[in-house]
């Protein structure tokens, strides 16, 4: 039977029971005198500061636990309690913020705020640390996942590995020897765990080297805050929370966000656990001075931070002591610089930044166009001879601006309509509100689309829905994203994000797990509520909001492969009803978590000033979960994902909510690895066909596993799924595999199309599912909407359109390849003055004598042979190329025949092999894979192979090669926050190619869109805030 679904867990703060027992009147642990609260805090590392007693055998209370209500139900039970202070690091009842100031953090329980010496203009609110209020109760933890007397450790399968990452070259950037894992986890899990959040320096005492080691840390430390913050009943409930929570870790069923594994348990790190950041900046020099400063702390500890710069007034306002204004986009150069200076200086990743404008302010059109006229200055500067790398130190992105931020324009319903019905629109004066242009609403529109379908940016965000679904009105707008666009809420915030993984909950019959999923996702929400109080912010602004309004960020991935494994296709209406479902039921059971919290320790200290548009939000929510069709969706899981938000609001009517949002769609980068998903976030699957990592090297061709069992639940017998599989293994795509019926192909369509294949999903089959789910969000989705290269400035104005009639929050698009195309004129057409040279030379070829030296290379691309012989000029350079592929049929030899014609003219007229170089390297199509050389050992399509080849042969390095870090150096202690740790020790650059996605700064591979941000397929970096 399931167990209650209420009881979580959580632990007692107070003083030390050997302390009591021998009469002692002083409390050794600063949590006050012998009549406070039963139990011990545990201070960094597990140990009791009192008498040193180890995490497993922790001091409690001597007198009689409380009697536990007879409350019945999925409800917590609650032990009443005095609050105290969580912790304290320095004996004086304050802590140190993250960047070393002292916060005080007192609240006044009736409005969560205090008043100093001064009164109310003696200074800013500042938050205090405990969660509870006076009269608290703790929680119950019942076991659903676990059993008494076992450790959830002892139920998995242990085994040793070497965790190694190579770089494209083939070179060991990391390696760890004995590394201890789950034995079910892959390889290329514990490749990221190790080199992502292990601790200490490589071959030191102090290094990490199991992953019992890394979970106990992250746990033990949660655990430790939760009995600290009184959120338990009793001591057995601490436990149990701690041992449960264990379970979805080891198992993979759920992961924190990055920051969590980096920092939490870890002496002497600042105990950072959020990875989503939003700052406020105003019309003030003081104000945006103070942006930057914090952006680049933000960006020194590898985090990411979003802003709206609607405030800053415009270009042509007139600034107090006379004189023009600068507006936001000259602003932007500088915070960008910062980033780009922070990012360059540090070992971390690319920083990642939003950038925000409002489509009213009088400099829009100058935001909208600004990153598509810096493209264009880099690709003037890459025929010039610049390099065209992303992260290369001297080349033509690192010479021009906005190369560190995402771009979205701010977009209202009101603008929406008058652009749909061809109205004028009117920019407004920020000082003064009055009219200073009057644009054509639709033209506007039109320069929005035309820029993103030539550079990716700007993306939309769409204001008006956005603060519709604002639960916290009366306490301000909803301005800002993260730089991934999923965490929207009030300026000057922080929330820690965790992902369940929903394949971990369909049974072996297929069944979803309904009773489990909603357990973890109970689970989770305690355990990041417990989070709250205790981590480290940034700032004293960001610390206090966060305490005042608690917001969180739950979500999930393996969407994409959960669809797949039931048998429905990503683009369908059953798809996007059993979506709806799950988020729906995760959402619920979040805000009646979150209620039930709040009944005994108090809702967040804003709720009640906000109570009337808060329960309207979750009134809403429950209208859209109502709706939910049942077609395609499991019967237990369309009912539950209803009862339970009619649960949350009637618990939320009484109690009120602890947290002002639970729920987000992040990402997951680097914890989708950690949890060996087969898609991230919402996204779909990419391909039929992977290529998994052997522990002793090497690679396996693996058809996903998600295929058989969605053959298996459409009703193919077993001789048949043998058949269809090794179809897909032989020719990697399903299109045409023997016995398969027509109308289950959409079943296994993939985000890209497949080799030898012709289908995809539809660029609107992915907006038609961001539309599906969000309704059943606090915040947002993190996702980029790949447009095919063929795709029109039409097209992407009709994704922004139907994004806004959707009902979503914010909406990327990016045109596969537009990175390496020219951005289209954004309607300025006025003519250009003719360039004229100095002096007109004529070119004249030079063809090769009759006899010349050669060589020939044979290569592999996931199978397809071909040999490449190379003509030798007298100096040893190429002069022409012939190009043979074996086995192939006459348009592949017939175009390949074309491009080694072209290539040899253009080297005989001294074109340089350079920019043939830059130009073709890192060119995407079919075919593409594995090759046989350890120099290239992954290409992207033929020609890639080809010039990167010519490249590595032919071409000096040009760019002094990085400093190398030793592993240690790499991967040693580093306090930082939403980032990654390490990156490559050496990016050897004979050649630097310009590419549709910037290379890992970690491991030199090429990375691929996740969300709005960038993943690596080869490390498990991420550039977002998973």
């Amino acid at each position: 039977m399931r167990p209650p679904s209420g009881g979580l867990g959580g632990s007692i703060t107070g003083g030390c029971r050997r302390e009591r027992a021998r009469g002692g009147k002083e409390d050794l642990h600063g949590l006050g005198g012998p009549g406070d609260l039963p139990g011990a805090s545990l201070v960094s590392g597990g140990w009791c500061a009192g008498c040193r007693a180890g995490p497993r055998r922790r001091h409690l209370a001597a007198a009689s636990p409380p009697r536990v209500s007879g409350r019945e139900g999925p409800t917590f039970s609650w032990a009443r309690g005095p609050a105290g202070p969580s912790r304290a690091e320095d004996g004086s009842g304050t802590r140190l913020s993250g960047l070393g100031e002292r916060v005080d953090h007192g609240i006044d329980e009736r409005d969560g705020e205090r008043k100093d010496a001064k009164g109310a203009e003696g200074g800013a609110a500042r938050p205090r640390t405990s969660a509870r209020r006076a009269g608290a109760r703790g929680v119950r933890v019942p076991r659903f996942f676990t059993r008494e007397g076992e450790h959830p450790f002892e139920a998995v399968r242990w085994e040793r590995r070497t965790a190694s990452i190579q770089n494209e070259r083939g070179e060991a950037i990391f390696e760890q020897r004995d590394v201890e894992v789950p034995a079910e986890w892959s390889q290329l899990a514990t490749n990221v765990v190790a080199s992502k959040y292990f601790r200490g320096h490589v071959g030191t005492p102090e290094r990490e080297w199991s992953v019992k080691q890394l979970i106990g840390r992250v746990v033990g430390r949660i655990g430790e805050w939760g009995r600290a913050s009184g959120y338990f009943e009793q001591p057995g409930d601490a436990d149990r929370f701690e041992a449960e929570l264990t379970h979805l870790l080891v198992t993979q069923k759920m992961a924190f966000n990055s920051p969590v594994w980096f920092n939490l348990g870890v002496k002497g790190t600042p105990q950072q656990a959020s990875a989503c950041f939003i700052n406020s900046v105003e019309d003030t020099m003081e104000s945006i001075m103070e942006l930057a400063k914090t952006e680049a702390m933000l960006f020194k500890g590898g985090s990411g931070t979003g802003s709206n710069l609607s405030r800053i007034r415009s270009s042509r306002e007139k600034l107090a002591g006379g004189g023009t204004a600068s507006g936001p986009v000259s602003f932007m150069r500088g915070f960008d610089a910062f980033a780009g200076v922070v990012k360059s200086g540090g070992k971390t990743r690319r920083a990642a930044k939003m950038v925000i404008l409002d489509v009213g302010h009088p400099d829009i059109r100058e935001f909208i166009h600004c990153k598509a006229d810096e493209e264009k200055k880099a690709w003037a500067l890459i025929d010039a001879g610049y390099d065209g790398g992303f992260n290369v130190p001297g080349g033509a992105y690192d010479s021009v601006f906005f190369q560190n931020a995402n771009h979205s324009v701010r977009v209202t319903d009101e603008f929406m309509r008058a652009a749909l019905r061809g109205d004028a629109w009117h920019t407004r004066a920020v000082t003064t509100g009055e009219v200073m242009d009057t644009l054509q609403a639709d033209g506007l529109l039109a320069e929005i689309a035309e820029t993103a379908h030539g550079c990716g940016d700007p993306g939309m965000q769409y204001d008006t829905t956005i603060n519709r679904w604002n639960p916290v009105k009366s306490s301000g707008r909803i301005n800002s994203s993260n730089p991934c666009s999923e965490y929207m809420f009030l300026d000057d915030t922080a929330c820690n994000l965790a992902s369940l993984n929903l394949m971990r909950f369909v049974r072996e019959d297929g069944i979803f797990d309904v009773a489990a999923f909603r357990r973890a996702a109970s689970l989770t929400i305690l355990a990041q509520e417990i989070l709250v109080d205790h981590a480290d912010y940034p700032t004293e602004k960001i610390a206090r909001n966060s305490h005042l309004f608690r917001p969180l960020g739950l979500g999930y991935a393996n969407l994409g492969a959960l669809l797949m494994s039931q048998g429905t296709p990503y683009d369908s209406d059953e798809g996007r009803n059993l979506a709806a479902a799950l988020t729906s039921l995760m959402c619920g059971e979040a805000y009646r978590t979150s209620a039930e919290i709040a009944a005994g320790m108090g809702p967040f200290p804003r709720f009640r000033q906000n109570r009337a548009p808060f329960l309207d939000v979750i009134g809403m929510h429950k209208a859209a979960a109502d709706a939910v069709p049942a077609d395609g969706v499991q019967v237990d899981l369309w009912k539950a994902q209803r009862e339970v938000w009619a649960e949350a609001l009637e618990l939320g009517k009484r109690h009120g909510y602890k947290n002002a949002q639970v729920t987000v769609l992040a990402p997951t980068g680097t914890i989708a690895f950690m949890m060996d998903c087969d898609t991230t976030g919402v996204e779909p699957d990419i391909a039929l066909v992977k290529y998994k990592k052997l522990v002793g090297g090497g690679m396996l061709k693996i058809v996903n596993n998600t295929v058989p069992m969605a053959l298996a639940r459409l009703g193919y017998d077993e001789a048949q799924r043998q058949a269809i599989l090794a179809y897909i293994d032989a020719h990697e795509t399903i299109e045409g595999a023997p016995g398969l019926r027509d109308d289950h192909l959409p079943v296994f369509d993939c985000a890209f199309r497949p080799m030898n294949g012709q289908r995809s999903i539809h660029w609107m089959g992915h907006i038609r599912m961001m539309g599906a789910v969000q309704p059943f969000l606090s915040g947002a989705i993190s996702k980029t909407v790949n447009l095919p290269a063929e795709a029109s400035v039409e097209d992407v104005k009709q994704a922004y359109v139907e994004g806004w009639k959707l009902g979503l929050k914010a909406l990327a698009i990016y045109r596969d390849g537009s990175k390496r195309t020219q951005p289209l004129n954004t309607g300025k057409d006025e003519p250009k003055a003719k360039v004229v040279s100095l002096a007109e030379r004529r070119a004249v070829r030079h063809k090769l004598p009759d006899e010349r030296r050669s060589i020939t290379h044979k290569f592999s691309i996931a199978g397809h042979e071909g040999y490449l012989t190379v003509g030798l000029y007298e100096s040893g350079q190429p002069g022409e190329i012939f190009l043979r592929m074996a086995k192939e049929g006459s348009t592949i030899s017939g175009l390949m025949d074309t491009i080694a014609t072209m290539t040899s003219i253009a080297l005989q007229y001294g074109v340089p092999l350079k920019a043939l170089v830059d130009k073709f390297s890192h060119t995407r199509f079919e075919p593409s894979g594995f090759t046989n050389n350890p120099e290239i050992p992954m290409a992207k399509s033929i020609m890639d192979y080809v010039f990167r080849w010519l490249g590595n042969r032919f071409l000096e390095s040009e760019v002094a090669p990085d400093e190398q870090e030793t592993a240690a150096e790499a991967t040693g202690l580093v306090a930082i926050a939403g980032g990654s740790i390490d990156r490559a020790a050496l990016e050897r650059q004979a050649f630097v190619n310009h590419a549709d996605a910037p290379a890992c700064s970690e491991c030199g591979t090429i990375t691929v869109r996740n969300g709005a941000c960038y993943k690596c397929p080869n490390c498990g970096a991420s550039s977002g805030c998973s």
